[in-house]
């Protein structure tokens, strides 16, 4: 019997290589083994010269739009003109997360262990919905949620042999809406769904956006929806106390408290929740209790700082982003819970296109009913890289290099009689303001600091951003870029210094 080629000449005219010279088949590895080559150089070109870049992009919106064609092209590009266009077009518009004088937000610090792995998780492109889809990535997802889990001393409830179990998400908001839909459906089976309006959220007016958020995908009244204040007083978490009148006041009304989210490492000024308390009102009234460490979260493999999370053994479910301050590329949501069945049975659905005999069979792990979508990537595979290619003492001392360097920058901004510390620094984040002349009011003081935090970013030197706390505006310094060193971080306090005198002169 002859080939299909032979029998279908047009199949075979398609399958041919083209007159421009290209494969037609886009995944030929000897033009992948090419190409991949070129991208990864350029990759590593980048990383060598990411330094060189204005920091903050500077272009204006829709730049692009004006520069690219109003159509895809008809037929196909070279690899070496889209990479020029990358250069010309894409990096003008790019903010270097990776620079070392990035200190805006939270950091988003790759490595080479976390981009080779997402290199091989692309390139496999598995789609591990459940165990039978790929078992690999689901048992080295269990194993390597496991090995953080005791990196961090999280109790034994948390792991799989414990009876609780670790999953990774995309992000700590999909993270929220998973925990928060199934406290949701673990109290509504008890009280009736009927009595959806009376469910009550809880945070602090330093919690995370993303609670508010997943509180209204998951259909609780915006009227439900608690952010208790915080005070200079406690360094701005979330006080017992405080939270236990806003429940009292509640329960008062006939309302039925239902998720409480304590943050360790808030987002305005990596205030720290006490969680042993915490756990305490949630227990008293029989609430859900998260524990949001997206940021700070990885720190906690320090000795010295693990202290942060003492009480989490009395939480429902804990989560950090490797992403943000774990050498992880993006993205990658660590999360544990320790009753994995109310995940499943708000999340689950089993069509019969998935049902197979290894889930029927009840010993495996389906992540599809862990989550809120059905597809999922295989994101273990790059966290097993990061903890094997650098091993908890040097992950260690990684970390400890940024809290060292926070703590120089720190020290530099009390030396000079013009700045001060806002907030107390507690992991690698410094919090400070330019000090208003004499008799000047708050706003003239938020004002100055606002241009003070435009000119260095307009200058493409560095890039920090602002929060709000008790109506005073202050600038964040949060060091975590895998590139920063130290003299990144004093040349950046010499142009902070620089403008500063410049706008006070003015």
């Amino acid at each position: 019997m002859g080939s299909l080629q032979t029998e279908n000449p047009e199949f075979a005219a398609a399958v041919a290589t083209n007159t421009d010279g290209f494969a037609t088949n886009p995944l030929d590895h000897e033009e992948f083994r090419r190409q991949g080559h070129m991208v990864v150089d350029y990759i590593a070109d980048y990383y060598r010269d990411v330094h060189k870049y204005p920091v903050r992009s500077q272009v204006e919106p829709g730049y692009l739009r004006r520069r690219l064609p109003d159509a895809a092209p008809n037929g196909p590009e070279p690899i070496e003109a889209i990479l020029g266009d990358i250069t010309h077009d894409i990096l003008p518009g790019i903010t270097h997360w990776q620079s070392p004088n990035y200190y805006a937000y939270f950091p988003s610090s790759g490595s080479t262990a976390g981009f080779l792995g997402e290199m091989l998780s692309t390139g496999l492109n598995v789609v591990g919905f459940n165990w039978m889809s790929s078992p690999a990535a689901t048992e080295l997802e269990t194993i390597v949620m496991d090995w953080l889990a005791k990196m961090l001393r999280l109790p034994e409830a948390f792991l799989f042999s414990g009876g609780g179990g670790g999953v990774l998400q995309g992000t700590t908001c999909e993270g929220l809406l998973c925990t928060l839909t199934a406290a949701r459906d673990r109290v509504l089976k008890k009280i009736g769904r009927e009595h959806i309006g009376k469910l009550v959220v809880y945070g602090s007016d330093q919690t995370h956006c993303a609670l508010q958020k997943a509180a209204q995908i998951a259909g609780i009244h915006p009227e439900n929806f608690r952010a208790v204040g915080t005070t200079r007083k406690d360094a701005f978490a979330l006080n017992p106390a405080s939270l236990r009148a806003a429940v009292a006041a509640d329960v008062a009304r006939g309302l039925v408290p239902l998720f409480l989210c304590a943050t360790v490492g808030t987002t305005s000024s990596t205030a720290v929740d006490p969680v042993a308390g915490l756990c305490e009102v949630a227990k008293e009234n029989n609430m859900w209790m998260h524990v949001d460490a997206a940021y700070a979260g990885g720190a906690c493999i320090l000795p010295e700082v693990r202290h942060v999370i003492d009480g989490v053994e009395n939480a429902d479910s804990f989560s950090f982003n490797a992403h943000k301050w774990f050498f992880t590329n993006l993205d990658c949501c660590c999360m544990w819970v320790k009753d994995p069945a109310a995940l499943v049975a708000a999340l689950s659905t089993n069509p019969e296109y998935l049902r197979n005999k290894a889930t029927e069979s009840k010993q495996v792990v389906d992540y599809k009913d862990w989550q809120i979508a059905l597809s999922r990537r295989f994101r273990a595979l790059k966290l097993w890289m990061v903890l094997r290619s650098y091993g908890v003492s040097n992950l260690r001392n990684f970390l400890r290099s940024h809290v060292a360097m926070a703590k120089h920058f720190e020290s530099l901004v009390t030396a000079d009689a013009r700045f001060e510390v806002v907030v107390p620094r507690t992991f690698a984040m410094v919090c400070f303001r330019l000090l208003p002349p004499a008799q000047a009011g708050r706003e003239t003081a938020n004002e100055l600091n606002r241009r003070l935090l435009e000119a260095v970013n307009s200058s493409g030197k560095a890039y920090m951003t602002h929060a709000v706390v008790d109506g005073v505006y202050m600038i964040r310094f949060a060091v975590g870029a895998t590139l920063t060193a130290e003299h990144h971080v004093v040349e950046s306090w010499r142009v902070i210094q620089e403008y500063a005198s410049e706008i006070l002169a003015s």
